[in-house]
Order: structure tokens, then C-alpha cells, then sequence
């Protein structure tokens, strides 16, 4: 063998070396490899190994898994001009990585900005009451918004969350003066309530007692009964106005009723 055959064997050998290392790529299960010929796209290959043309062919890997994206504290002035910062989180995932790739230099960064700018726009349209009770509806708005403007880029926007809604201290302070307001309200009401349906009560026991004055002994029995249990060094003694009464109807008869003749006796024999 010739020295100028043994150098060109050695020649391809090392361009194997050299060229099959840029012709083999693998990519992962959670990947695809979006493929360039000479700029020109050609598609998108993986998961596993295949070959490119080395020199012409050029691969972007793309990640397709959910990305979890924290959205900075933004300030936001709600419909009722009541400034708070509000942040949030965002999941998306790439769906098509060759528009990915080819429509937006950073799918990443770019729906970042979109979720900021959109998290503004509608939280700017709510007032502050709803901002804090219907986060679930806001979110859902989010959601679709965002993914409007994703969807053309090949990302998906699945979940949007409102994490955090920081007020001014002059308004938490005002809100639970309110909350405190608002539970005494409902406490008046709930007493009032109360002494209400007691009246009530009392009223009908007035008049089972106007029709069956034994109800009235038997009450009187009953509350002699719970003082005799009680343990106390002071009783007092109810006594009911009917009693009086029947006391004094006696009397009047008595008065009424004429007086007993007594009969002589008879003299002793």
C-alpha cells in the first residue's frame, strides 16, 4: 500500500470523525427538532435518532413541555380608581414547535409580555369587589385572551391564576371597618330576629292562657319546682294575679250572701 493511499484513507476517516457527529441527533421524548436546509424549513423530526445533512441542514431543538411562567407584580388601576398590584401565573406549552421557531424570535419571553400587558387590560375593567370575589371568571377571561395571542406562535395557554392581590394600607384598613360594620348588622338583625319570634311566642302562650286559667297554676307548680332545685339563699315567691282575683271573687260572694239566722235552742227540761 502506497503512502498517498494509506493519507487519503486516513483523510476519510477523519472527515467521518468529524462529519457523522453533525449528521446524528437525538432528541428527547419531550422534544422535537425543527430541521433548516439551506433556510428553507423542512419540517419538524424526533423523538429519537435521525440523520441531517451536515453543512446544509440545520436543527432548533424545541421543548414541548408545560412551561410555568411567573407574571411580575404589576400596577393596576381598577374601574373604581383603586390602584393594586396584582401578579400571577401562567402554564403553556408549544404545540407546534415549527411556528415556534419560525413566527416569534421567543415564544417565551413573548407570551411573558403578552400576559403582563393583558393582565393590565382586563383587571383595569373590573372593580376592586369583583377583582376579589370572581377570580375564577378573571382567570378564565385571562386565559382565552392570552391564548389568542399565543396561538398563532404554536403555544397553548392552558391555566392562568391570579396569585396575589396587594392592596394599600388606607384600603385594608377601610375594608375591615366595613367587614366589622357589616357583621354587626347582621348580628342586630339576627337579635332582633330573635326578640321577634320570642314576642311571638309569648303572645300565643298569653292567649292559651287567657282561654285555660290551669295553665297558669300548672306554670306557677313548674316555676316553684326549678326555684326549689336552685341553690340559693334568696327566694322570691311568684304570686299570680289570678289568684288575687279568685281570692277577691270570693270575698265579694261573701259579702253578698246573706247572714245565718241562728236558731234558739231549746230551754232544758
Amino acid at each position: 500500500m502506497s503512502v498517498s493511499t494509506i493519507v487519503i484513507i486516513i483523510v476519510i476517516v477523519l472527515f467521518l470523525l468529524i462529519i457523522l457527529p453533525m449528521a446524528i441527533k437525538v432528541v428527547q421524548e419531550y422534544e422535537r427538532g425543527v430541521i433548516f436546509r439551506l433556510g428553507r424549513l423542512t419540517g419538524a423530526k424526533g423523538p429519537g435518532l435521525f440523520l441531517i445533512i451536515p453543512i446544509f441542514d440545520r436543527m432548533v431543538k424545541v421543548d414541548l413541555r408545560v412551561v410555568t411562567l411567573d407574571v411580575p407584580p404589576q400596577d393596576v388601576i381598577t374601574k373604581d380608581n383603586v390602584t393594586v398590584k396584582v401578579n400571577a401565573v401562567v402554564y403553556f406549552r408549544v404545540v407546534d414547535p415549527q411556528n415556534s421557531v419560525v413566527k416569534v424570535l421567543d415564544h417565551i419571553r413573548a407570551t411573558s409580555q403578552i400576559a403582563q400587558t393583558t393582565l393590565r387590560n382586563v383587571l383595569g375593567q373590573v372593580e376592586l369587589d369583583e377583582l376579589l370575589a370572581s377570580r375564577e371568571k378573571l382567570n378564565q377571561m385571562l386565559q382565552k385572551i392570552i391564548d389568542e395571542y399565543t396561538e398563532p406562535w404554536g403555544v397553548k395557554v392552558t391555566t392562568v391564576n391570579i396569585k396575589d392581590v396587594e392592596l394599600p394600607e388606607a384600603m385594608r384598613r377601610s375594608m375591615a371597618a366595613q367587614a366589622e360594620a357589616e357583621r354587626e348588622r347582621r348580628a342586630k338583625i339576627i337579635h332582633a330576629d330573635g326578640e321577634f319570634q320570642a314576642s311571638e311566642r309569648l303572645a300565643q302562650a298569653g292567649a292559651v292562657i287567657s282561654r285555660d286559667p290551669t295553665t297558669l297554676q300548672l306554670r306557677y307548680l313548674q316555676t316553684m319546682t326549678e326555684i326549689a332545685s336552685e341553690k340559693s339563699t334568696t327566694i322570691i315567691f311568684p304570686f299570680p294575679i289570678e289568684m288575687l282575683r279568685a281570692f277577691g271573687g270570693m270575698y265579694n260572694q261573701a259579702k253578698s250572701s246573706p247572714p245565718v239566722e241562728e236558731k234558739p235552742s231549746a230551754p232544758p227540761q
